[in-house]
C-alpha cells in the first residue's frame, strides 16, 4: 500500500437476510472518509439498506435469497462445491478492480479462501453463538421438517447424535474448495464461520460468553442499525392511551406463525404496530393493528412494552438495546441460537415458531406483559450494550491492521 492514500476496505455482503447487508453498512458508514476509503459489494438487495449513505454497491454473485430461504426452512445445504467455487472466482476478480487492503464480510464463507489466495487481510463478522469458543450447553433443535413428523421432543432426544453428521454436511463443500486452492480443510462448520484473520462478533460477553478466545476474536458490541425514516404519524398522537407491541418478523421470520401472534394480539386491549419489511400484505389485520412497511425500529421499541421477533440478533438486539423485552419466535438455528442466549439473560421468551398456536402464545404475552424479571433482564443487556462502541472496537481492528503497513511506509 503506497503511503499517498487512505487505506481502502473492502466488504462484502452475503445478502440472504436484511441483518447480514445493514451489520456492514453500519459499520462501513461509521469510518472517517478521511482516513479510510470504503468499497461495498452485495447482490441487489431493498434500498432501504443502504439509505441514507452515499454506497453505491458493487454488483456481487450471490445465490437466490428466496431459494435459500426455502432451503433454510426445509434443512437444506445452502452451497454446493460449483457455487462456492464460483463466488472464489468472482472474489477474486473483484480484488483485481478494487485492490482492498482490507477485505469485511458478513456470512461471505468463501472469503476466507479468496482473500488468503489473494494475500488480503480479511475480517469476519459473526454471532459469538456461532464461535467454537461459545459457552453452551448444547445446540437448540431448529425447526426441521424432521420435527413435525417426530415432535419436537422426540427429535430433540435424537438432535445430539446427528449434528456432528449435519455439520460435516454442511461444510463439506466449502472444504473442496479450499482443498481444490491449496488450503487445508476448515475443522469444522463452527470453524468455517468465524474463519477470518479477525473474527468479529456483534455481540458483548453478557448476553453470550465465550472461553479460550485466540486474540483474534473480538466482540465488537451491539451493531446498530434502523431505516432513516419517521415515526408514523399516529404513533405520538396515541402515545400512553394504551400499551403498544411492535411485531416484525424480519426478512426471514417464518410468516406462518404470524396468524396466531396477531390473532392472540387482536384481542387485546392495546396497540399494535406490524413492520412487514416489504414481503408481504395484510389485507384484513385487527382492528388495533396497524401495518407499516418500515418504521425506525429502536424509537418504536423504546415505546412498545415488548417486541415480537424472529428471535434473529437484529430486532432481538435493536429491542433489547432500548430496554425492551422479546417474544420471539425462531424457525432456523441462528435464530433459535440467540433466543437461547436471551432467554438465559431472562431478557424475553421463546416459542417455536412450529409450535406457535394462540395458546402458545397467549401464555408468552401474557408472562411478558405481566413480568418484572423480564424487563429487568432487558435493562441488564440493554446497560451492556451501552457500555461499548463497535465504531470504536472496530476502529481499534482496523489500527492494528494497517500499523504494520504505517511503519513500513515510513
Amino acid at each position: 500500500m503506497g503511503s499517498a492514500r487512505r487505506p481502502r476496505i473492502l466488504f462484502v455482503a452475503e445478502a440472504i437476510t436484511l441483518a447480514q447487508v445493514v451489520r456492514l453498512v453500519t459499520l462501513a458508514r461509521g469510518l472517517s472518509p478521511a482516513r479510510y476509503e470504503v468499497v461495498f459489494a452485495s447482490a441487489p438487495f431493498d434500498p432501504v439498506a443502504f439509505a441514507g449513505t452515499d454506497l453505491a454497491p458493487l454488483p456481487l454473485v450471490t445465490v437466490d435469497r428466496k431459494n435459500v430461504l426455502r432451503k433454510i426452512e426445509r434443512g437444506e445445504r445452502i452451497y454446493e462445491k460449483d457455487v462456492l467455487t464460483k463466488y472464489v472466482e468472482a472474489e477474486l476478480e473483484l480484488f483485481e478492480r478494487v485492490e482492498p487492503d482490507l477485505v469485511v464480510g458478513d456470512f461471505r464463507l468463501s472469503l476466507a479462501v479468496s482473500a488468503r489466495r489473494a494475500g488480503i487481510p480479511h475480517a469476519s463478522l459473526i454471532n459469538a453463538y456461532f464461535s467454537p469458543h461459545a459457552e453452551r450447553d448444547g445446540f437448540p433443535l431448529p425447526d426441521h421438517p424432521i420435527v413435525s413428523l417426530l415432535g419436537a421432543k422426540r427429535a430433540a432426544e435424537y438432535f445430539p447424535r446427528a449434528l456432528p453428521l449435519v455439520f460435516a454436511h454442511f461444510v463439506a463443500p466449502l472444504d473442496a474448495v479450499r482443498k481444490r486452492y491449496g488450503l487445508p480443510p476448515s475443522g469444522g462448520l463452527l470453524e468455517a464461520l468465524s474463519a477470518g484473520d479477525f473474527t468479529l462478533f456483534p455481540d458483548v460477553p453478557e448476553l453470550c460468553p465465550t472461553r479460550e478466545l485466540p486474540a483474534s476474536h473480538r466482540y465488537l458490541g451491539h451493531v446498530p442499525w434502523e431505516p432513516p425514516v419517521a415515526l408514523p404519524a399516529w404513533l405520538p398522537e396515541r402515545e400512553g392511551r394504551r400499551p403498544l407491541v411492535y411485531v416484525t418478523l424480519g426478512s426471514s421470520g417464518r410468516l406462518s406463525a404470524l396468524d396466531s401472534v396477531l390473532r392472540v394480539l387482536g384481542e387485546l386491549d392495546i396497540d399494535v404496530l406490524l413492520a412487514t419489511a416489504g414481503r408481504f400484505e395484510l389485507e384484513h389485520p385487527p382492528a388495533n393493528v396497524r401495518v407499516e412497511r418500515f418504521v425506525p425500529g429502536g424509537l418504536v421499541a423504546r415505546r412498545a412494552s415488548f417486541v415480537v421477533t424472529n428471535g434473529g440478533a437484529s430486532t432481538s438486539y435493536q429491542a433489547l438495546a432500548e430496554g425492551t423485552p422479546v417474544l420471539g419466535v425462531p424457525s432456523n438455528l441462528d435464530q433459535y441460537l440467540a433466543m437461547t442466549a436471551i432467554e438465559k439473560a431472562s431478557a424475553g421468551r421463546l416459542v417455536r415458531a412450529g409450535e406457535a398456536t394462540p395458546a402458545a402464545i397467549r401464555s408468552a404475552v401474557s408472562e411478558l406483559f405481566t413480568s418484572p424479571a423480564l424487563k429487568a433482564g432487558a435493562l441488564r443487556v440493554a446497560r451492556a450494550f451501552a457500555r461499548t462502541s463497535c465504531h470504536e472496537r472496530f476502529q481499534g481492528v482496523l489500527d492494528e491492521v494497517f500499523a504494520p503497513q504505517k511503519e513500513q511506509s515510513a
